[in-house]
């Protein structure tokens, strides 16, 4: 039996959601029924995504006897494609034991938790001690069964911790996909990559007040019968950090069977480009205008780390940029989307008039479209010159002449499409502090857009996946990224893409990837004991390079990103899960 236990089954926080959801098909093919899904209980959030289930009867017995403890199971299955087993857990009724838990765990395994919050610390360690009891109840009433429990996260160390504790013979797979310590470290130390051995990990955390949560993933990376992670950086963190190297590196794959084809990549990316092209004709065009054929599409899309996720490089970069193709010319206009959600009060108001005034002017012009197709058509079989008055009548030209005043503006266009805090917000300070201020002037233009993209926000109303393909180019490069799944899911959508080798996904590409071949459609830029300065220039050399790019070579390299993504399918990654499984069952 094998029980998957996270955080985030069912309940979307961050990345591991996307692992757990994208291979769980694979796994269920190879487990069949043996094969569960455990996660928290959170009725009002899961309702999307759970089907509840009456339990089968090898589980309602075990969950009658859990309901005496105060621990309420509900069984069904997760809303995919792939539909398996999941255990959602109630620990509601089981928060009192909080402090008896942490007592236990201070004595068995040292973890000072003196002093935390629930919501912060407690939840999940009650919460995954609940699990244990789950699994722990199954096993003396099937005690020959082989249960294996794969615990993602210190989210879910109270299963192991406790599992590890009581003895019984069940093995604890343990999967960190980024060190508490690292991820704390990277936002308050740029350079803690060149002194790993000199960081006393212990008096460090405490020093940064995640002594807890670092201990606690300590003892269960030391406890596990078999400890891994998902990429190379995070094991060497691991090794100095957690005092345990890795038996195995797990790498994050996609499921690529539900992503378009090719051709069908081909089509859906001239219509979205279109889509945000209409974006950039009312939110620039009312100030100046510039040629559309000749503008470029940049995005990077990431949690708010503006260190983390090599925000602050890349402004940089785009300002070196800017200032090249100025110096030449400025042949070519490149865009650039930060989709990066925050806190926001909603859309700009200026953005929602743009756009009223310029739908109102492409009414008006699609509402004169048959005639203007018939003039065109007699003129051109009449042989005589076409004008303009032939093209618009006159009312029409009039019309459309009103509303155009209406349509532009004087000042400046917005560096961002939401209101938020600009005055302290460090990505808009960096626009202004590198001169990318979308003036008439900038050969780069940025946007800082602050909110998920749910399709309908208001202004591009398009999502998530469908902005990846409408782009030419995504860039992440990230100072810390223990795997980093967009620049996956980008080369997956025919998107080329740059990271760096201190992200996961782009170490494993550099050892996997390019022995026998240049880097094309997927670039990877050495950060790793690189000054910023060094970097930022590279990153330009990079854009400045693709810019340059004719369209057979941009196509050539969307085909490359797109064949490339082809080895991140689970269909091949899903076999380091299946070894781990057999190394720690030989272990027994």
């Amino acid at each position: 039996m094998l029980f998957e236990i996270s955080w985030e089954v069912c309940n979307k926080v961050g990345g591991i959601y996307t692992v757990l959801k994208s291979k769980a098909g694979h796994i269920k093919n190879a487990f069949k029924e043996n094969y569960f899904l455990v996660g928290p209980y959170f009725p009002d959030a899961q309702q999307i995504e759970f089907d509840e289930k009456a339990p089968p009867a090898s589980l309602k017995d075990i969950f009658d006897t859990l309901r005496d403890e105060g621990i309420i199971c509900h069984f069904g299955r997760w809303l995919i494609s792939s539909s398996p087993n999941v255990i959602l857990v109630d620990y509601s009724s089981y928060k009192d034991k909080a402090n008896g838990i942490k007592a236990r765990f201070y004595e068995v395994y040292g973890i000072d938790s003196l002093g935390t919050n629930f919501f912060d610390y407690d939840e999940p360690i009650v919460w995954g001690v609940a699990v244990a009891r789950l699994l722990e109840t199954y096993k003396s009433k099937h005690p020959s069964v082989k249960i294996i429990a794969h615990c993602h996260e210190w989210l879910a160390a109270g299963t192991a911790l406790k599992i590890k504790d009581h003895g019984p013979n069940i093995k604890v797979v343990f999967t960190t996909h980024a060190t508490v310590l690292g991820r704390t470290l990277a936002a308050s130390d740029p350079d803690f990559y060149n002194k790993l051995d000199q960081i006393k990990p212990e008096s460090e955390a405490r020093r940064l007040g995640v002594h807890t949560k670092h201990q606690t993933e300590a003892a269960v990376a030391r406890s596990a019968d078999i400890f891994t992670t998902v990429s190379d950086i995070t094991a060497i963190e691991a090794k100095y950090f957690l005092g345990r190297e890795p038996e195995m590196v797990l790498p994050n794959g996609l499921d690529l069977g539900s992503f378009p084809t090719f051709d069908d990549l081909s089509i859906k990316h001239k219509f979205v480009k279109n889509k945000i092209m209409e974006f950039l004709l009312y939110t620039l065009f009312p100030y100046y205008s510039f040629n559309l054929a000749h503008t470029m599409l940049f995005f990077t899309a990431a949690r708010y780390e503006f260190h983390g996720k090599g925000l602050d490089v890349f402004i940089r970069a785009l300002g070196k940029l800017d200032k090249a193709l100025v110096k030449e010319g400025k042949r070519k206009t490149v865009v650039a989307f930060f989709w990066i959600p925050t806190n926001v009060r909603g859309i700009n108001p200026e953005i929602l008039e743009n756009k009223t005034f310029f739908e109102d002017i492409k009414e008006s012009v699609d509402a004169e479209i048959p005639e203007i197709r018939e003039r065109l058509l007699l003129h051109t079989l009449a042989g005589r010159a076409i004008n303009k008055e032939d093209i618009f009548s006159e009312e029409a030209l009039d019309e459309i002449q009103k509303k155009l005043k209406r349509f532009k503006k004087g000042g400046q266009p917005l560096l961002c499409t939401h209101l938020i805090d600009e005055a302290h917000d460090p990505i808009i300070n960096a626009f202004k502090a590198n001169n990318l201020l979308n003036h008439k002037d900038n050969a780069v233009k940025v946007f800082l857009y602050p909110t998920y993209l749910s399709g309908a926000d208001g202004a591009l109303d398009l999502t998530y996946y469908e902005c990846i393909q409408g782009c030419q180019f995504g860039i992440f490069p990230s100072f810390y990224e223990p795997w980093g799944y967009t620049p996956v899911e980008a080369a997956a959508l025919g998107t080329c893409t740059v990271t760096t080798d201190l992200s996961g996904f782009g170490k494993y590409a550099m050892n996997h990837m390019f022995k026998e071949q240049s880097q094309k459609g997927i670039y990877v830029l050495p950060r790793f004991g690189v000054s910023d300065d060094e970097f930022v220039d590279k990153l330009c050399d990079v854009m400045l390079k693709f810019v340059s790019f004719t369209r057979p070579e941009r196509i050539e390299n969307k085909m490359a990103a797109k064949q490339m993504s082809v080895q991140f399918d689970w269909d091949h990654l899903v076999e380091n899960y299946f070894k781990a499984y057999e190394m720690v069952l030989k272990n027994e």
